[in-house]
């Protein structure tokens, strides 16, 4: 890797921080949903991609079967797999680095690597190493808090921490709301998790709405 590029290194900062402290939320509803410190913990370490973690913390909490849970996190972190593909020219990693690479492919690395793109590849590469390895480290670290402030509180339910997964879905996805499509495909989402919820187990109406997802992408597609 070349030198250190202050003003990259200070943007991929800027986002790791925030974007890792969320993670004492993921530890304080892991802790809610029933996982142990550890679990919890694991957890962010393995899979490392928030919604994914909270879809099967949700889903195992509400008590849906780790099929499912495991099924409704594989699907949303199929994204990764995408930025993947658009990393791979960028980084032309090898051997363990390549796996290391994998693990850090986030919306977040992702993201500032591409808004570098007129700087070139080295600094697109600078970005994303940055920003991937800041945000796994406070990730983590903010994980750990937050579920040894969860089980020291007690019963999570008492101080409203069975809300936290709905309440930290809405975080994620309310900033990426910019537009009518998405507002509109948000809306029907809610509208049929609501409904599906009273008859199906838990964590296929998540998966459901995935459905929609590829609909109104088709739909888009036909309509250009």
């Amino acid at each position: 890797m070349s030198a250190v590029n202050r003003a990259t290194l200070a943007q991929s900062l800027s986002v790791s921080l925030p974007v890792g402290a969320y993670g004492i939320a993921f530890g304080a509803a892991g802790v809610a949903a029933g996982f142990s410190v550890l679990q919890s913990c694991l957890i962010s370490l393995l899979i490392f991609s928030g919604a994914s973690q909270f879809a099967l913390v949700g889903v195992m909490g509400s008590g849906g079967s780790a099929l499912s849970a495991t099924a409704t996190a594989s699907l949303l972190g199929t994204r990764n797999l995408l930025y993947g593909l658009q990393m791979a020219p960028v980084l032309r990693s090898r051997r363990l680095k390549k796996v290391i690479a994998a693990q850090l492919t986030i919306d977040e690395s992702t993201g500032v690597a591409i808004s570098l793109e007129k700087s070139g590849s080295p600094a697109m590469a600078q970005g994303f190493w940055y920003t991937g390895i800041g945000v796994y480290i406070f990730w983590n670290l903010f994980t750990l808090i937050g579920a040894l402030g969860a089980q020291a509180m007690g019963d999570p339910a008492a101080f409203g921490l069975d809300s936290a997964v709905p309440a930290a879905f809405l975080g994620l996805i309310w900033p990426r709301l910019s537009g009518g499509r998405e507002r509109a495909l948000a809306v029907s989402a809610l509208a049929l998790a609501l409904v599906l919820t009273p008859y199906v187990p838990a964590g296929v109406p998540i998966i459901s709405t995935a459905l929609l997802a590829v609909l109104f992408g088709l739909r888009g597609r036909v309509w250009r």
